[in-house]
């Protein structure tokens, strides 16, 4: 890009309530919506007084918006602090799904398992669509901004890591990174002890009669996942019945459309990252693209992919 550029101002960030909280509101019901419309003879409501208005005040729009800055002079920074600000929120998302997906695993309650899991699958589309989009940005449109990064990576994302976490993925290495971040720590730290939604589903299939292992069933859960030939053994048998009335056959292959649509996410971002920055090191100190092709060869809930070469 050799044209020059304005970054457009949308917001005063001197006005901006900054808090880490849900600002107050009024709650309505439909019959205040029905008197407001009588009022407003179906027109938008727009006289407010104050300093802001509930659509700000609910999604803290103008906090939101205001937390982007570009460090560069570079044209295409912008996008790339949007994109990854967006991503992190599906992140967010995602992993909020996956937690009370979980839940509805341990109680056994499959039936809104299947729900969430329906919207997790949307979510992570969409998150493989942020590539599209970051995709755009060229090797020298990168490399004008990409200085100003230091040795800021994606690496270290903590939404990114909850998610794998909760997914069985577990590395220690990577939740002690932020062992010096206090507000974001112990709940990382939490979740990498903790079962895995993996983990919760072999207990499930335990409890609806198939036999598992004792050590898949107690074991130290910060522990990297292992197959175990007790876990493919209960797959087989789940999948012996493929029907739709088989709820633990279509769990499963819940489950392995999730782990799949994850590979395509983990091999978009490895095609971008080579397409912009060929095989130079990471600005995290990883060797960039060598490194994320490990991530795209990892398979979520391993049994479900092992045990197709026996159906």
């Amino acid at each position: 890009m050799s044209f020059e550029f304005v970054i457009p101002k949308v917001v005063d960030p001197t006005g901006v309530d900054a808090a880490a909280h849900a600002r107050p509101m009024d709650v309505f019901n439909d019959q205040d919506r029905e008197k407001k419309v009588i009022e407003t003879e179906g027109d938008p409501i727009t006289d407010f007084y104050g300093g802001s208005n509930p659509y700000i005040d609910y999604e803290s729009i103008d906090l939101l918006l205001s937390l982007q800055h570009p460090r560069s002079d570079g044209y295409d920074e912008m996008c790339f602090i949007i994109m990854g600000q967006a991503k992190e929120l599906l992140f967010k998302s995602l992993y909020y799904e996956l937690y009370n997906l979980q839940l509805r695993i341990k109680d056994d309650d499959i039936a809104n398992a299947f729900v969430i899991l329906d919207r997790c699958k949307k979510i992570l589309t969409l998150i493989i669509n942020v590539w599209e989009v970051l995709s755009t940005i060229k090797t020298d449109g990168f490399n004008k901004f990409r200085d100003y990064l230091s040795v800021a990576s994606g690496q270290l994302s903590f939404m990114y890591r909850h998610i794998e976490f909760i997914l069985g993925n577990k590395n220690k290495k990577m939740c002690d990174a932020h062992s010096n971040v206090p507000h974001v720590y112990p709940a990382l730290l939490k979740n990498f002890n903790s079962a895995s939604l993996y983990d919760d589903v072999i207990g499930l299939l335990h409890r609806n009669g198939y036999e598992v292992a004792d050590e898949c069933l107690d074991r130290d859960w910060s522990e990297k996942y292992k197959i175990h030939k007790s876990v493919e053994q209960a797959w087989l048998k789940v999948y012996s019945d493929p029907t739709p009335e088989n709820e633990l056959y279509m769990l499963g292959e819940g489950l392995t459309e999730i782990a799949d649509i994850f590979s395509q996410y983990r091999h978009r971002h490895f095609v971008s990252v080579e397409r912009i920055l060929g095989f130079k090191p990471g600005t995290g100190g990883s060797a960039g693209v060598g490194w994320l092709k490990q991530a795209v060869d990892h398979r979520f809930f391993p049994e479900l992919w092992t045990i197709r070469t026996e159906l």
